[in-house]
C-alpha cells in the first residue's frame, strides 16, 4: 500500500462518472443524510481537511472474480437507495474505493446528482412527498449557523427559484460549478447576472472562485492504493479502516463477509433486496439487515447467535448460502403471517420478538398458505397469542440472545404444534416471562391510544377478528366532544371536565372497528351511533358483548362511569385470556 499523488475533486468526479471508480461489494450502502454532505462542502470550502481515502487497484485479469457496484447518483429515500451492479469493461482495470466511499457519493451526489427525501407530514405513498432537491449555495452572505461559514442547502430547483426571485438568497447550483473550467469564467457568471452591482459583491466573488478552486484547481483527495489482488487481505484492510467515520455497523461488517464468501450468490444483492420485499408485506414494516442475518444465524441452528465476526466464518457463511432459499421462505411466511394479525410497522414494537415464530415455522415446515389454512386457525391463534403476550412483556429489550436461544430449544423439541403452554410453563418465575399477575394487567389498563402497547392489547381482547381488514382505533365517546365547551354544552358538570378530558385516549374509550364503519361513525355520539347502526335489541347486545361495552347509561354525562364499568370489564377478560 502506497501513499499517490493527491487528486482534485474535478479529477475524482470525472472518474466515477466514467465508471474507472466503482465499489466493492464488500461496501455498504449509501448512508448520509443531506445535512452531512453540507457539511462536507463547507468543510472543503474553508480549507478543513477532509481524510485520506483508500483505493483498490483491480488489474483486468482479476475483475471478473469480484462484484462491483455504481456510485449512486440521484438519491431517492423510497425508490432509488440501492446501488446499481456495475457493467464492467473486462479489459479494463479498475479502482475499487476502500475507504471513503460515503464522502465520494457525497462528492458526486453533490456536483452531478440530487437527493429526495420524504417531507413532513406527507405519506409514503405519494409521489409528491419526495421532491427532487439539488445542492445550492447562498452565494449572497455567511451561513448563520455557528458551525458553517457557507450555506449549502439542498432544495427543490422551485425553492431556490422563488428565493432569488425575492432575493432573499442567491442560490447557485454547485454542480454548475463544473462548467466553468477557468477562473474568467466566474467573472463572466457575475457580470452576466450583473452580481457585480450588488453591495455583497466582495462576498459573491470571493466564495465562487472559492468554490472554483476546491472542485477545479487544489489537489485536497489524499488517497492510498493498495494493489493486492487476495480478497482475505483486502476484507481485512477494510474492516480495519472503517473503524472510524461514520459508524459501520455489524450488520454492514458481516453483509460485506457474506458478500466476500457466498460462493454461488450475491449476499449483497439477495439480503437487500429480500429486506425490501418484507417491507412490503401488509401495511409495511421496518425490518433491516441486522434482522435477516440475526435470523439466518437461528435458523440454521448455530449454538452462537451473538453478532461478532468469529460467528460468520467461512463454514458458517456456506451454511447460510446452502440454506438461503429455505431461510427466505420461512422469514416471508413469518412476516406473512403476523401481518394477517394486523401488525406493521407502527404496531410490531420488537422485531426480535418474531424470531421464534419463524424458527417454528421453519421446522413445521407449513405451507406458504399456513396463515389462512383453517386447518391451522388453533396454531396461529396460539402464535399470536404468544406474540401479543412477548411484545407486552417487552421480553426481547435489552440482550435478546438468550431468551431467544431458549425459545428454539423448546419449539425444536416440540415443533408438532405452536408450543405455547410448553413456552409459559418453561419461563415461569424467570425475569423475563410469559406470565401476567394482577399488577400488571392493572397496568395494561392505564395505556392510551397512540401507545405503542395498545394494538397488542386490544388484539388481545379481539381475538376472532380477522385482521387482513383494515381496523381502526376508534374512540368509542367521539374525541371531537371532548373539549371544554362541548363538554358543558352537554350538561357535563364543570368539575368533571378535566377528568372527563384527561380519559377520553384511555384504552377503556378504545376499541376495534373495521375501517368503513369508522369513518360512516366519525364524530357522531356514541349513544346515536349504537341506536342507528344496531336497530334491534338482539344486535345491540351482541355489539355490546363483542366491545365490552357495560349496560349502563350511555350519554356523554355518563363517561366517569362508562370508563370505570368499562375497564371492569376488560380487567375481566384479560385475567382470563392471561392468568
Amino acid at each position: 500500500m502506497s501513499f499517490q499523488t493527491p487528486m482534485t475533486i474535478k479529477e475524482v468526479i470525472d472518474n466515477i462518472r466514467r465508471h474507472e471508480y466503482v465499489l466493492p461489494a464488500i461496501q455498504r450502502e449509501f448512508v448520509w443524510d443531506t445535512e452531512q454532505i453540507e457539511h462536507l462542502f463547507d468543510s472543503i470550502m474553508q480549507g478543513y481537511p477532509v481524510g485520506s481515502f483508500l483505493f483498490w487497484k483491480v488489474y483486468k485479469e482479476n475483475n471478473s472474480k469480484f462484484q462491483f457496484y455504481e456510485f449512486i447518483r440521484d438519491y431517492h429515500e423510497k425508490t432509488n437507495k440501492h446501488n446499481r451492479v456495475a457493467e464492467i469493461d473486462r479489459d479494463t482495470d479498475l479502482t475499487a474505493i476502500l475507504d471513503g466511499q460515503q464522502r465520494l457519493t457525497s462528492l458526486f451526489l453533490g456536483l452531478l446528482g440530487s437527493y429526495s427525501y420524504k417531507m413532513p407530514r406527507m405519506r409514503r405513498e405519494n409521489p409528491n412527498a419526495y421532491p427532487k432537491r439539488f445542492l445550492y449555495l447562498d452565494i449572497l452572505a455567511e451561513s448563520e449557523d455557528f458551525d458553517m461559514k457557507y450555506d449549502f442547502l439542498f432544495l427543490a430547483e422551485k425553492e431556490a427559484a422563488e428565493d432569488n426571485a425575492k432575493g432573499v438568497a442567491h442560490w447557485f447550483k454547485v454542480g454548475d460549478i463544473l462548467k466553468y473550467e477557468e477562473p474568467f469564467e466566474i467573472n463572466n457568471y457575475i457580470m452576466d447576472k450583473e452580481l457585480n452591482a450588488l453591495p455583497q459583491y466582495k462576498f459573491i466573488s470571493s466564495t465562487l472562485f472559492n468554490l472554483h478552486k476546491v472542485i477545479h484547481q487544489s489537489p485536497i483527495v489524499n488517497y492510498y492504493l493498495e494493489k493486492d489482488q487476495e480478497l482475505d487481505k483486502v476484507l481485512n484492510i477494510f474492516i480495519r479502516v472503517n473503524s472510524g467515520g461514520t459508524e459501520l455497523s455489524y450488520s454492514d461488517l458481516l453483509l460485506s463477509i457474506a458478500t466476500a464468501q457466498w460462493k454461488q450468490k450475491d449476499a449483497r444483492k439477495e439480503i437487500t433486496e429480500f429486506v425490501d420485499e418484507i417491507n412490503q408485506i401488509g401495511n409495511g414494516f421496518y425490518f433491516n439487515k441486522d434482522f435477516v442475518l440475526k435470523t439466518s444465524l437461528v435458523l440454521c441452528d448455530f449454538p452462537d447467535i451473538a453478532f461478532k465476526v468469529d460467528n460468520f466464518n467461512a463454514s458458517t457463511m456456506q451454511k447460510i448460502e446452502e440454506n438461503w432459499d429455505s431461510i427466505k421462505e420461512s422469514i416471508r411466511k413469518g412476516v406473512q403471517l403476523i401481518a394477517s394479525f394486523g401488525y406493521s410497522e407502527q404496531t410490531l414494537t420488537s422485531n426480535n420478538a418474531i424470531i421464534p415464530i419463524i424458527y417454528y415455522l421453519h421446522k413445521a415446515q407449513v405451507s406458504s398458505n399456513y396463515y389462512i389454512d383453517q386447518n391451522y386457525k388453533i396454531d396461529c391463534s396460539d402464535i399470536k397469542k404468544w406474540l401479543n403476550i412477548a411484545l407486552l412483556k417487552k421480553a426481547f429489550g435489552g440482550a435478546p440472545d438468550t431468551i431467544i436461544i431458549k425459545l428454539r430449544k423448546i419449539i425444536a423439541e416440540n415443533h408438532q404444534q405452536f408450543p405455547l403452554t410448553e413456552i409459559v410453563q418453561a419461563f415461569r418465575g424467570e425475569v423475563k416471562n410469559f406470565s401476567f399477575d394482577d399488577d400488571e394487567i392493572d397496568n395494561l389498563l392505564t395505556a392510551k391510544c397512540g401507545n405503542s402497547r395498545t394494538f397488542s392489547i386490544l388484539a388481545i381482547l379481539y381475538p376472532t377478528l380477522d385482521y387482513r381488514n383494515l381496523f381502526h382505533l376508534d374512540h368509542i365517546f367521539p374525541r371531537s366532544s371532548f373539549t371544554k365547551k362541548r363538554l358543558l354544552n352537554a350538561g357535563v358538570d364543570e368539575e368533571k371536565v378535566d377528568g372527563y378530558i384527561a380519559q377520553v385516549d384511555s384504552i377503556a374509550n378504545i376499541q376495534l372497528l373495521e375501517g368503513i364503519p369508522n369513518i360512516q361513525k366519525s364524530d357522531s355520539p356514541f349513544k346515536e351511533w349504537l341506536q342507528k347502526t344496531y336497530t334491534t335489541n338482539m344486535e345491540q347486545n351482541y355489539y355490546m358483548k363483542l366491545n365490552y361495552i357495560p349496560n349502563i347509561d350511555l350519554e356523554l354525562t355518563n363517561f366517569e362511569v362508562f370508563v370505570i364499568e368499562r375497564e371492569k370489564l376488560l380487567k375481566h377478560k384479560l385475567k382470563q385470556i392471561l392468568q
